[in-house]
Formats: structure tokens, C-alpha cells, sequence
């Protein structure tokens, strides 16, 4: 018998979550609000509690009297003149005074947070002393509150911010100082958590902050960006100066976006992205693909040959969708005489006082899924490197309005051409890697530890020589895979562009119109070893398939095919 599923409300962890935190805030606000009527109310029983106590004490033979005063007292109140009202403010004021909080107001940790404290001074004693300091600031058995000058704790007891002094004679500009430091703060402050921190050296400072995880329940969607830019994922708050709606299965909400803009103003045109395998380059790709059709055309490589673009083949906007090595060769030397041809044009229309023509502005888009896969088969077959065709592309494609995206995995890092390196200026780190590895791709550590369970699209991001940003990609999953979810599923598709094909489901391909026709390309017998020859700029250039060119010159883009003629 087939196990039934458990029901929506059982398995949506991140939707009970928030569920909370809306009672939470809920009650809240609803304590500040009738603070000053629970505070009165608090006073009356307080104030009904001393009477009758008092009562009780009296004795019976004085009560009599008694009885006598209050009842004269009442009489005398309700004939002088707004006397009931006065008297109402009075017994109101009593109870305000009489029922607010007596709780004596907490100065400092309790005992268990002290001790918490001292240990993790105690651990940082090797570090931040040295012999001969005639005032040590950290000693064994020294006063840790010289040291903490900020800190706080959770419900739980486990610290959420610490900041301490350290000594002048300390090494903070060393990166090796600085993880020893970290490591041990990490370790004794309690593993699990993300930490962030802020070296001040002008002040001699540093300070520990706990970050709140990264939102993975949110999808691929339409994202409210201007022409020339793409949301590479979203980061924690207060690490970027903006913030984007984004929609998920709540409502609304407004999340701080790692944004990446490209174009003939960008100070990082390409993009490189590394991980490890499954930690979601060929989604962080996907994702750029679908918001790069909005407004210009793709042209996606992928060396794995896993089928993981096939929903965007033959797409409105996809030039194509390359695998075999002849195709992605023949695709790359299009796409290089392209880059030429838009410089070309751009200039001459610059000189001739024209705007540059519309061909020329859109942009296109050079998507490389491990490159690296193909340079080991042209390596082996003696042909050439794919990545060699990137040159021109990676060299001239700001100016051109061509843009690459280059996705590979740590361990073919080396295989890596020296042009990919050196012009990926906007650098992506997906899945576990460590502070090494991330320093080496990034060109800088983070400031942050990594969770302790990595999902898919998690990371870090740096664009250009700015900070390093924690990164988590939206979910961008394979539409034909049967693992992907049905929500996730129906929001990649509905990103997708139409199928600009006839009936007869033949589609045509793309022109790419120069000065004059070019040769049409030699066949030596097989069908996949079809090749362009590299013409002058100016002569007509298109991409070649197995199939010949039509007679408008127009080709179409098969990646399937290749893979089948190269097989």
C-alpha cells in the first residue's frame, strides 16, 4: 500500500515558522497596547488584596467604626463638587502606581551566562597576550569584563553578539591571526550558526554577530530589475543598501538581493561561478538564462551533456543549445565573429554621428556549463579548445554588448584558460569549500563561518573588489526532472519564453546577415566534423549544424544533434 502523504500543514517548516512569528509579533503588540489597563487592573487586586488584609486584622469591635469613617468619607466625596470624579482619578492613579512591574530591572548575565563568558575569555587568553605587556588586557583568571564591553543572549542562553577589545600589538591585518581568532569564537560560542564578523582596527575592536539563516523557499519569478541588471539570489539583511519583492507561498515580501549589472558600464561584464558537484552552478545558470531572455538572447554550452538546458531549446531568444564539441566549436566561432562584427558596426556608426544599430544593442548572453569537459575531449581528438573562442568574447564583449557566464566545478578549476580567469571579474562560490578555496576565487575571505548544512544555491558572491555576500540562489530547478517539485516546476515554466515553431515542429534558424556570403563549410566525411573557416570580419559567418544552411544562410543550433553525430 502506497504510504499517504503527510498533510501541507506538517512539511511546510518555513510557513509554520512565519506563522509563529506573526502570533508572536501579534501578541506583542497587543501587551504594549493594554499594557496601561493590565497595569491598572494588576493595581485594583493588589489594592483589594491590602484592604482585605487590613480588614481582617481589624478588630471586630473597631470595625464598627470604621464602617462609620468610610461611609462618611464616601458621603462627603459625592457632595463636593466633582468630588466622584476626582475620586475616580485618584483610585485610577493608586492602582497605575500600586500595579506597575517591581521586577528589578537586569544589569547583568546570571550566573550561567558568566561562566559562558569567562570560558571563552579564558580561550582567548594564547591569542591576545604576550610576554613583557606590562598591563594585559587578557590574563588567566583575569576579569573578562575589562575585555566584553557588549553582549547579549538569547532565550536559550547562547550568545547572539559579543563585542570585545583586543590588544594594539595584535596582528588584525593578518588574514592567519584573524581565522585563529574566529575559529576559537566560533567553537566556544556554539557550532550550528552562522557568525559574522567586524574587525575595526582604527578602534581595536571586534564584534560577533549571529546571522539568521538564508530564505530557500524562494523561486524563480518574474524580479523587479532594470535593463542591464540580474539577481544572482538574495543575501542577509543589512548587507546590501536595497531590497526586492519577492512572492512565495505567504504573500509578499521585500528580501536584500545580490544584484549583478552588466553592459558597456559594468566594471564586471562575465561572471565565473565554482562549486563542488550539486551544489547548484547549473541552476545559478539556469536562473540567469530565463531573466537574460527578457531582454536579450542566449546562447548556452553544455559541456556536461546531461540535458539539464533542454527546456529552453529551441525557446524564443535561444540562439541555441550546444553539447557535441563540433557544434560548441562552431558555436563559439560564431559568437567570436559576432563580437567583432557588433564593434565593427558600433564604431562605424559612432564615426558616421548615428546611434548604433538595433542588432548591435541587444544583448546576447554566453552561457558556459563546464567548459572544462569539453577542453579534455578537443585535448584528446587534437582539435581546439572551446575556451580558446571565449578570448574574444571575454576581451571585446563589454563593449559589444556580449556577456559570459562561465560555470565549473573545484576539481577541473586548473583546466580553467587564463582569458576566463582573468576577465571574470564577478565571482560566484556554490556548496562546501573551504576559507582557502573561497579566498582563492573570490580574492577575498568572508567575513562570515558557513552554515553547517549547505543547501543547493547556497554560497558566496563578490562583484569586483567589493565585499564578499553570503548567497543563496532562488530555486531554479530542471522542469523534466521528476524530482522537482510541482510548485517549482510551474514557476520555471511560466518564465519561459514561446516556441517560436511552425506546426510541423521544424524551426527555423537564425540569420546572421554580413557584407558578403562566405564559403559554404568542407566536409571530410562525417557529418559532426563539420567546420567554419575563420573568414575576415565582414564575410558572412553563420553556425553550423549538421544540417546545411538553408538558402537564406539561416542555420539552426542543435546541441542534440552534435552530441548524436560526435556518439
Amino acid at each position: 500500500m502506497a504510504r499517504r502523504p503527510l498533510p501541507r500543514i506538517l512539511t511546510n517548516s518555513a510557513s509554520i515558522a512565519r506563522s509563529r512569528e506573526f502570533a508572536r509579533t501579534a501578541a506583542d503588540s497587543a501587551t504594549d497596547v493594554f499594557h496601561p489597563l493590565i497595569a491598572i487592573s494588576r493595581g485594583l487586586r493588589r489594592l483589594a488584596v491590602v484592604g482585605r488584609g487590613r480588614w481582617s486584622a481589624t478588630p471586630k469591635e473597631r470595625r464598627s467604626p470604621l464602617l462609620f469613617l468610610v461611609a462618611a468619607g464616601v458621603l462627603a466625596v459625592a457632595l463636593v463638587p466633582y468630588g466622584p470624579l476626582l475620586a475616580l482619578i485618584v483610585v485610577t492613579g493608586a492602582a497605575a502606581w500600586t500595579g506597575r512591574d517591581r521586577a528589578p530591572a537586569r544589569t547583568g548575565p546570571g550566573e550561567a551566562e558568566s561562566e559562558r563568558l569567562q570560558a571563552l575569555y579564558e580561550a582567548l587568553v594564547p591569542y591576545f597576550s604576550a610576554e613583557g605587556d606590562p598591563h594585559p588586557l587578557y590574563t588567566h583568571d583575569g576579569d573578562w569584563e575589562r575585555a566584553f564591553t557588549e553582549y547579549r543572549f538569547d532565550d536559550s542562553g547562547r550568545l547572539v553578539r559579543l563585542r570585545l577589545k583586543y590588544p594594539a600589538y595584535f596582528t588584525d591585518g593578518e588574514a592567519p591571526s584573524r581565522a585563529r581568532v574566529e575559529q576559537v569564537l566560533h567553537t566556544r560560542s556554539g557550532r550550528g550558526r552562522e557568525y559574522h564578523f567586524a574587525w575595526d582596527e582604527e578602534a581595536g575592536q571586534l564584534v560577533l554577530t549571529v546571522l539568521g539563516a538564508l530564505p530557500t523557499d524562494i523561486a524563480a519569478q518574474p524580479f523587479v530589475t532594470a535593463p542591464g541588471e540580474t539577481v544572482l539570489g538574495f543575501t542577509g539583511p543589512g548587507s546590501v543598501p536595497r531590497t526586492l519583492p519577492v512572492a512565495d507561498e505567504a504573500g509578499t515580501r521585500d528580501v536584500p538581493p545580490v544584484v549583478w549589472r552588466t553592459g558597456g558600464r559594468s566594471t564586471e561584464p562575465h561572471l565565473l561561478a565554482l562549486g563542488q558537484p550539486g551544489s547548484g552552478t547549473t541552476t545559478l545558470l539556469r536562473s540567469i538564462a530565463l531573466q537574460a531572455l527578457h531582454h536579450g538572447d542566449v546562447l548556452i554550452i553544455d559541456g556536461s551533456g546531461t540535458g539539464e538546458f533542454a527546456v529552453l531549446a529551441g525557446r524564443r531568444g535561444v540562439l541555441g543549445v550546444e553539447s557535441g564539441l563540433s557544434g560548441v566549436l562552431a558555436t563559439l566561432e560564431w559568437a567570436s565573429h559576432e563580437t567583432e562584427r557588433r564593434l565593427i558596426a558600433a564604431n562605424r556608426a559612432r564615426q558616421a554621428g548615428r546611434a548604433a544599430p538595433d542588432d548591435t544593442r541587444r544583448p546576447l548572453w554566453i552561457l558556459a556549463d563546464r567548459p572544462t569537459t569539453l577542453t579534455q575531449l578537443a585535448a584528446a581528438e587534437g582539435r581546439d579548445d572551446p575556451q580558446r573562442l571565449l578570448q574574444v568574447p571575454l576581451r571585446y564583449g563589454r563593449a559589444a554588448g556580449v556577456t559570459v557566464v562561465v560555470a565549473d566545478q573545484f576539481q577541473s578549476a586548473e583546466l580553467l584558460s587564463d582569458p576566463v580567469r582573468a576577465h571574470t571579474r564577478a565571482r560566484v562560490v556554490l556548496g562546501c569549500a573551504a576559507p582557502e578555496e573561497v579566498r582563492a576565487v573570490l580574492g577575498a575571505p568572508p567575513r562570515t563561518t558557513a552554515p553547517a548544512q549547505m543547501p543547493a544555491g547556497r554560497g558566496y558572491a563578490r562583484l569586483g573588489t567589493g565585499e564578499v555576500l553570503r548567497l543563496q540562489v532562488p530555486a531554479t530547478p530542471d522542469p523534466f526532472d521528476e524530482a522537482t517539485g510541482e510548485a517549482h516546476r510551474q514557476a520555471v515554466l511560466a518564465l519561459l519564453p514561446e516556441h517560436p515553431v511552425p506546426a510541423d515542429g521544424v524551426a527555423p534558424g537564425r540569420p546572421v546577415t554580413f557584407a558578403k556570403d562566405a564559403p559554404a563549410p568542407e566536409r571530410n566525411g562525417a557529418a559532426g566534423d563539420a567546420t567554419v573557416p575563420a573568414g575576415p570580419v565582414g564575410a558572412t559567418t553563420a553556425v553550423p549544424s549538421l544540417k546545411a544552411a538553408g538558402p537564406t544562410g539561416s542555420v539552426a543550433v542543435n546541441g542534440s544533434e552534435a552530441a548524436r553525430a560526435e556518439g
